[in-house]
């Protein structure tokens, strides 16, 4: 296949990735709502599951086809550039002042998030067991944040959707429309992205892992990438790092727990150094973020320049 037919595949892919996302998380939302469940508990089961949905599904077919390092590198490379790519140029962008809950409660489980990852891939698989826990930690992770969430507000989750309280009305077919023809551009794109990328792979000789790390990682996070800079330029700093955070939670927990569940894992691709620049870079985020309890621009650059040098390093 033509190297630039591949790169288009991948594009097309991508775009219905986000188009089906867009669609699964209105259409389920209201649908919950319909059927009596809270905005928040809709934000953080709906919204929150079905916002991460392009990284999940592109994960279980991965997994279900055998291209174990795709799956895990998709991750590991999402929660990457989520808050080294996409966090530092929105800080570029607008500098945005740190809530000290964050500082304290949320980046330290995404830092114990990823060495839990980093200890179950020391031996290259991920087993049906060792998702059961994953599992079991975003059923508490899900359940802490509703505990802490304030009366009414919606928990720190990762999506673009703003629930209204109040539903259109009428019959709820339009709803059962988004979800379902959602669902199915999701099933699609994951499909096309993953064509794309493996013969990207092939005709350039990289590995699958590199571009599970890159360019699959990258297309799955716009859900994210639209959020956080939505939320920056309306100076709601609050969504536009929490959004990041949940994401980087529920991609080891629920994206790899259920993708487990579905088919094991072997990933052998994805190396210590690839696992440990996702802890550095959590890492340095938390210390950055109580400089001040402020991310400023300089802040910013530092964390783009860093995800610049590691694809560099990935490619060279």
């Amino acid at each position: 296949m033509d190297l630039s037919l591949s790169i288009l595949q991948i594009a097309a892919g991508v775009l219905l990735l986000y188009v089906g996302a867009e669609g699964l998380v209105r259409g389920s939302a209201e649908l919950a709502l319909r059927f009596g469940l809270s905005p928040l508990v809709v934000g953080l089961t709906v919204v929150a599951l079905g916002t991460s949905s392009p990284e999940l599904v592109v994960t279980m077919q991965a997994a279900m086809k055998g291209n174990g390092d795709i799956a895990v590198g998709s991750v590991v490379g999402s929660n990457i550039s989520n808050l080294a790519l996409i966090l530092g140029a929105t800080v570029l962008l607008r500098p945005l002042a740190i809530r000290k809950e964050l500082v304290a409660l949320d980046m330290p489980i995404v830092i114990a998030c990823s060495l839990m990852l980093l200890a179950m891939l020391l031996n290259g698989r991920l087993e049906r067991w060792e998702g059961l826990i994953l599992i079991a930690g975003l059923g508490a992770f899900l359940l802490f944040n509703g505990w802490r969430a304030p009366e009414g507000e919606p928990a720190l989750v990762s999506g673009p959707i703003r629930l209204t309280p109040r539903l259109r009305e009428g019959l709820p077919w339009l709803s059962i429309l988004f979800t379902v023809g959602g669902l199915a551009l999701l099933i699609l794109g994951a499909e096309i992205l993953l064509e794309g990328a493996i013969a990207v792979a092939e005709i350039l000789g990289i590995s699958q892992a590199v571009i599970g790390l890159t360019l699959v990682a990258v297309g799955t996070s716009l859900p994210e990438l639209a959020t956080t800079t939505v939320a920056a330029l309306k100076r709601e700093a609050d969504l536009a790092v929490g959004n990041l955070i949940g994401s980087n939670v529920l991609n080891v927990l629920g994206v790899l727990g259920i993708s487990t569940l579905v088919s094991p894992l072997r990933s052998h691709g994805v190396r210590i150094a690839d696992l440990g620049v996702m802890i550095g870079v959590a890492v340095l985020t938390l210390v950055l973020m109580r400089t001040g309890f402020r991310l400023r621009r300089l802040e910013g650059a530092l964390l783009v320049g860093l995800y610049g040098s590691y694809i560099w390093y990935l490619t060279y």
